[in-house]
């Protein structure tokens, strides 16, 4: 295997499944195995466990929005993990890409869990705010302008905290996902769009230096960064 040189971003590499023509039946072979990956990668449980957990109030319910929430995998786990706390989440996860909302309004049902086909600029503009905004493998996707936009969305809609969780990226995690995936999900873009992914990735200083003051960078492992943003007071 030669491992490409991952010094900088590669703002050009493009992910097939962002091609509006690519083959829809991989397309949704990938949105069917996405809950497999992020369960071993994106460490939301723990994300979940010390950022989202100590939000949640007894007797009360908790808003939250899910950004960019694709087929639907993080915005469903956090109801039912919310849910087995013993506490009510009442989350709403938004995506511009109608094949995206498609395949998340096929979800089981949920207490509390909605599906939009929406950006967070349109919410910005109804004036809707939420307690918690979070959003998974977000970050990478967007070009300096649109990072800018959500950054600045996230900040007017949530009144809590956000959370904006993406790869890490690293020769070693490159390596390690490429050789963990090698055998497994033929037929979907999980593989070859995973890699593409880690290398438009931020590393953490390149993180802290794209986002403003009073957004911080906190490492979730080796292979994680989370970007949060808590309102002055909190």
């Amino acid at each position: 295997m030669i491992l490409p040189r991952l010094e900088h971003r590669d703002r050009h590499a493009a992910e097939r499944m962002d091609d509006p023509d690519c083959d829809r039946q991989m397309l949704e072979r990938t949105y069917a195995q996405f809950h497999i990956v992020n369960t071993v990668v994106t460490g939301w449980r723990a994300t979940y466990r010390r950022h989202v957990r100590p939000l949640l109030r007894r007797g009360a319910t908790t808003t939250a929005l899910d950004i960019g929430s694709g087929g639907g995998d993080l915005t469903w786990a956090l109801t039912r993990w919310a849910r087995r706390d013993g506490y009510r989440l009442q989350i709403t996860g938004i995506d511009p890409d109608p094949r995206a909302h498609a395949w998340a309004m096929r979800r089981p049902a949920e207490p509390g869990l909605s599906f939009r086909r929406a950006l967070s600029s349109e919410l910005v503009a109804e004036d809707c705010s939420v307690d918690l905004v979070v959003s998974n493998h977000l970050l990478h996707h967007l070009d300096e302008p649109q990072f800018a936009a959500l950054l600045s969305d996230s900040q007017r809609l949530a009144r809590l905290r956000v959370i904006h969780s993406d790869i890490a990226r690293s020769r070693t995690g490159y390596a390690l996902f490429s050789v963990g995936t090698w055998p497994f999900f033929p037929g979907s873009f999980i593989r070859e769009d995973g890699l593409t992914s880690i290398r438009r990735s931020y590393t953490a200083p390149e993180l802290w230096a794209a986002a403003p003051p009073p957004w911080r960078v906190e490492q979730l492992g080796p292979w994680r960064n989370l970007l949060i943003h808590e309102p002055a007071g909190r």
